[in-house]
């Protein structure tokens, strides 16, 4: 089992751009949805401290990261400073009501977690936001260090993310959040999960057909839409050979095919505002069937990104300035 779309350096790369899109879909869909049931899927502060193991990991943690950042105690029964730091992450998760979901895993019994995570020793603490994964911090910590970075890491989730947590609701019973959650869940679920799932594999041309045949049905459906548009600009550079492509777009910066590709590679790469500014600046160069050309790929590429993104607001109007 390898956990999805994990960046242990923190770079940002086309996954992070979509998981921190779909995680703010996500998250945003899980509150109206609480809103309109009257406050469903609320969570007992017993709920807030989970132990989780290699087989529950995909659900419990990066599933669960979509709308909350998950906190991870790599512990052991004979880790003498675990004894003294896991008791004050509890505290906290309760304290933090919601702010954050602690996650336990005892090394000693998932070996393989503990290896995916480049853990040397332990306790050791990460978290998991929206699917990708950071280090915290390791070993024994003060606890105005680990407010600090509590507190850090919740205002990331919040503003990068869109995560606001989870709703706590001291009178539900443990556990009443999972069937709601399943009561809830939406009619494309399966089709989403299975198109991820070919994502994982490698699978471009299945996910492409998993994602359109939500989108028949459902044309607005924002998770299906940006996950096509992954999988198409993945299906575009799979074949590509980069150094040709960048040599190709450097020799002749007035071919629209040529900034094309090298833009689609840009943004694979996560260099987001050199994909953008390199299709505006060829809108400038061209015109006609060259020129839509370029217009249409740029818009693709917003889709990537996302709308809500402010570097996609800010090459809309530059784009704009471009074309009139």
């Amino acid at each position: 089992m390898q956990p999805r779309n994990m960046s242990m350096s923190g770079v940002v790369d086309l996954a992070a751009v979509k998981a921190a899109q779909e995680a703010k879909t996500k998250a945003e869909q899980a509150r109206a949805e609480a809103a309109r049931q009257g406050g469903a899927g609320a969570v007992s502060p017993a709920d807030l401290v989970i132990d989780v193991d290699e087989a529950g990991f995909e659900r419990d943690v990066l599933q669960r990261s979509a709308e909350v950042p998950v906190v991870i105690d790599f512990w052991a029964e004979w880790c003498q400073p675990c004894k003294q730091l896991s008791p004050v992450l509890e505290r906290l998760a309760v304290e933090y009501n919601g702010r954050f979901l602690l996650a336990k895993i005892d090394v000693d019994a998932n070996q393989m977690l503990m290896q995916q995570f480049g853990v040397q020793g332990i306790p050791a603490v990460f978290a998991v936001v929206a699917g990708q994964a950071l280090p915290l911090f390791q070993g024994a910590a003060g606890e105005a260090q680990i407010r600090q970075t509590l507190d850090q890491l919740v205002t990331v989730a919040e503003q990068r993310f869109g995560l606001t947590g989870l709703t706590v609701d001291p009178d539900a019973e443990p556990g009443d959040r999972t069937a709601a959650a399943e009561a809830q869940a939406g009619p494309y679920d399966a089709l989403l999960e299975a198109a991820v799932r070919a994502l994982d594999a490698g699978d471009l041309a299945g996910a492409v057909r998993a994602y359109q045949n939500v989108l028949v049905d459902d044309p607005g459906n924002t998770e299906a839409k940006l996950g096509l548009a992954q999988a198409e600009l993945l299906q575009r550079v799979q074949d590509m050979d980069p150094q040709q492509v960048r040599k190709d777009a450097a020799d002749r910066p007035g071919d629209a095919r040529a900034q094309i590709a090298a833009a689609d590679l840009d943004l694979v790469g996560g260099h987001v505002e050199d994909a953008f500014g390199r299709l505006i600046e060829t809108v400038r160069r061209t015109a006609g069937d060259e020129r839509d050309a370029v217009r249409l790929r740029l818009l693709e590429l917003f889709e990537v990104v996302g709308p809500e993104d402010p570097r996609v607001a800010a090459a809309r109007r530059a784009l704009a300035r471009a074309l009139f």
